[in-house]
């Protein structure tokens, strides 16, 4: 099974600490004006955010994997909950790679799968460098319509 590129986890870790922050902002001002604490209180409750964040970036690395299989994708995923997703491919509509401000900092892509049948059915797999998501996009796109065909045969 294919893992994700090491990069990813500084990306999730930039997202631990913009959580830490909001969380830390959110605590300062709930002890300001109802708790009367004291000013380390936001700075206690980012700091824990911030340590929780990247223990689960770090975790998150660990278990993520997938694989391109003869008639699907596979993937395993999920810290507290483990999730095995199977997209057949005969259920993909279509393939998209996205990078974001921070992804293109770090060199790193998703690709996105948007599958037919339900709300909310589209599965992404962050932590690609650009060249392999392009590369992974093509092959999706040419499995999907290479199943497509054979499903229309049958």
């Amino acid at each position: 099974m294919e893992v994700l590129n090491p990069r990813v986890r500084l990306a999730w870790g930039v997202g631990a600490v913009v959580t830490a922050v909001v969380v830390g902002v959110v605590a300062t001002l709930i002890d300001r004006f109802a708790l009367g604490v004291g000013v380390w209180v936001g700075l206690a409750v980012a700091a824990v955010a911030l340590a929780l964040g990247a223990v689960f970036a770090v975790l998150r690395y660990r278990v993520w994997r997938f694989e391109v299989r003869e008639d699907d994708l596979y993937l395993e995923r999920g810290v507290l909950t483990r999730v095995n997703t199977v997209v057949p491919f005969v259920r993909v509509q279509h393939v998209d790679t996205q990078r974001g401000p921070v992804e293109r900092t770090l060199g790193l892509a998703s690709v996105v799968v948007y599958t037919a049948g339900s709300r909310g059915a589209d599965v992404t797999i962050p932590g690609l460098t650009p060249e392999r998501a392009d590369d992974l996009q093509e092959q999706l796109r040419r499995l999907a319509i290479e199943s497509e065909r054979e499903s229309d045969a049958v």
